[in-house]
């Protein structure tokens, strides 16, 4: 039996802000050991999985926006990944993952808890891959 080609994983600048605000925010409410299990649970279950089943999550774009703030937000974040990019939701026990397929690569964009209203796309504008940022590569997991 041949091996197939994993799918990298590649960690964006606001996935990983977001990650030092759950660290933060587990820490200031004593329960650093859950951020703990957070990031076993990324580097065990969800990376792996992502490399394996990129299109695990489920489409995120093929829900509908219920405000004009959500229309924006996702017609903006469309224009800056570009048609080619599949925007996906990956769930966990707590959290849900938002993350972009984009020229062979598995883009983690934001980590919320279940009980947060909504992803902060905000800071993601700038750092958003886009087509051509993507070929020259990113922070990847291995």
């Amino acid at each position: 039996m041949g091996s197939k080609a994993r799918t990298p994983v590649r960690l964006t600048t606001n996935f990983e802000t977001n990650l030092d605000d759950i660290e933060r925010f587990l820490s200031e409410a004593g329960a650093p050991a859950a951020y703990d299990r957070l990031l076993d649970q990324l580097l065990e279950v969800v990376v792996p999985n992502l490399q394996r089943f990129p299109r695990a999550g489920r489409p995120f774009l093929a829900r509908v926006p219920d405000s004009a703030e959500a229309v924006l937000a996702l017609h903006r974040l469309r224009e800056r990944l570009g048609e080619m990019a599949e925007i996906r939701e990956y769930l966990t026990r707590d959290y849900l993952i938002l993350y972009a397929l984009l020229n062979g690569a598995v883009y983690l964009l934001s980590i919320r808890h279940h009980r947060q209203l909504s992803f902060d796309l905000a800071r993601f504008w700038s750092d958003a891959p886009s087509e051509d940022a993507a070929k020259e590569g990113g922070h990847e997991s291995e």
